[in-house]
């Protein structure tokens, strides 16, 4: 009885969950199968030092006509890209900009390993946050099974990189000379060869793109981060406001704050200039957060991110100067507010965390039979524990708390949310209009926009 129990939740909680079908047994769903050859049959061995080597891919999804070529093909990554690491992240580009998985165009696309993640959920949530909230250029996402030589790899996640283009980071980097917008990374410590890097105000960025830029657009960059960052430090709202997309700051803020991200003080965190604004996001990089960061390291950063308290990312980066003023605090909320249904949903029993376990239960098994759940694979990475059930038990309990703390500390609950209507001053008006209201209110311009709305955020 238990069983046949367990077997109707399980094939429920497939059907709650859009966008996938379910196969014929109704306890997997049909994932996309990559199998790349490597001109010298060496994939699994090779090393970053390697660089691109020619390789042959095949993806085959079930529905369409599967996808077949030529490509490079390298270890990608940095933390995931040393020796010690057996399962791998990679990078394979097209000759020409290829649509994969109908995820749009473009020749360069990431297969990320998620091996320091015992869950395998923890990026996926992430991003499907992101996507939820609007943060601009939110990269899409597809799970999938690898085979390298002929060897299966596992559980492997495609995603775009983040770059410019028009299916990616829509920004313009020829006009002007070149001197128009950009897109840039924080990048802490790290020295790559032919990475270009400038530092303002005590934060160090690499330039993404333009990829390689010369002495005059790294000058034009340099001058324009400068301005900016003056204007975080000195300025008053409205100056700030035309310098910065404020609604893309407070959701890439609320992300990376409400997952406890353990990088967004080190690298992997970038921010687009476009149009005269810079914006924040998109996304990246997300296996070390949601409470997989060993608390035990003697780092008050490790330590922070570890537990499901506290307020850890207001004095990073370009945010020092953001979060200790009132009306940007107003912001982040507003942001909490929208999605309130949304964030609660993600721990709820038979909610996104529990519809990505049951989805995706075939391939994270045979993910763990290849590799080892218990496997720890990085000191910075929570020591996981000995089951995949114990494991996602930690991620969903993590989660639930986090979001009670929040709403504790944000004073947000359940008696004042309404997903329809939140009614935040009494007013009568719609959350969705809150923000326009107030800078009316306030004497500012209508909310900047980019040829209407950007993709990967809500219409």
């Amino acid at each position: 009885m238990k069983k046949l129990v367990s077997i109707i939740i399980v094939t429920a909680l497939i059907f709650m969950c859009a966008g996938i079908s379910a196969s014929a047994e109704g306890t997997e769903v049909s994932v996309p199968k990559i199998e790349i050859i490597t001109e010298n049959g060496n994939g699994a061995s090779l090393q970053k030092a390697d660089g691109y080597v020619n390789a042959e891919i095949t993806i085959t999804d079930g529905v369409n006509t599967p996808l077949s070529g030529s490509v490079l093909f390298k270890v990608r990554g940095n933390s995931t890209a040393m020796s010690s690491i057996s399962k791998k992240a990679f990078t394979f580009k097209f000759d020409k900009k290829t649509d994969v998985l109908g995820m749009g165009k473009g020749k360069k696309w990431a297969l990320l390993a998620n091996c320091f993640d015992p869950t395998l959920l923890r990026n996926y949530t992430a991003f499907e946050l992101a996507r939820e909230m609007g943060v601009p250029y939110t990269s899409e996402q597809r799970i999938a099974e690898l085979w390298l030589d002929g060897e299966f790899r596992g559980c492997y996640t495609i995603y775009e990189p983040v770059q410019q283009g028009k299916d990616r980071v829509d920004i313009d980097i020829e006009s002007n000379g070149g001197k128009n917008d950009f897109l840039i990374e924080l990048e802490s410590t790290r020295v790559e060869e032919g990475v270009t890097y400038l530092s303002v105000g005590g934060v160090r960025f690499a330039v993404s793109e333009p990829e390689e830029p010369d002495a005059e657009q790294t000058a034009y960059i340099t001058s324009v981060m400068t301005n900016i960052v003056n204007t975080l430090q000195k300025g008053d709202e409205r100056q700030i406001r035309s310098k910065i997309d404020v609604e893309s700051f407070a959701k890439f803020y609320f992300l990376n704050e409400f997952i406890k991200n353990q990088d967004f003080g080190y690298s992997s965190v970038f921010f687009f200039y476009k149009n005269g604004r810079l914006y924040a996001g998109p996304p990246w990089d997300y296996d070390l957060s949601l409470g997989n960061v060993n608390g035990e390291l003697n780092s008050a950063n490790a330590k922070a991110a570890s537990v499901s308290d506290g307020i850890m990312q207001d004095k990073k980066n370009l945010y020092k100067w953001l979060c200790n003023k009132d009306w940007f605090q107003n912001e982040i909320k507003l942001v909490f507010l929208k999605n309130y249904g949304y964030i609660k949903d993600i721990s709820a029993d038979g909610g996104m965390l529990d519809c990505l376990r049951a989805q995706y239960s075939g391939v994270i098994n045979r993910n763990f039979q290849k590799w080892s759940v218990k496997r720890w694979w990085l000191n910075y990475q929570k020591i996981p524990f000995a089951t995949y059930e114990e494991n996602y038990a930690f991620l969903k309990q993590w989660t639930a708390e986090r979001t009670a703390w929040l709403s504790d500390y944000y004073g947000v609950n359940e008696n004042e949310f309404n997903s329809e209507a939140a009614d935040v001053d009494g007013s009568g008006l719609n959350i969705d209009n809150i923000t326009t209201i107030q800078r009316y209110i306030a004497g500012f311009e209508e909310p900047y926009k980019i040829g209407g709305v950007m993709r990967g955020t809500k219409e």
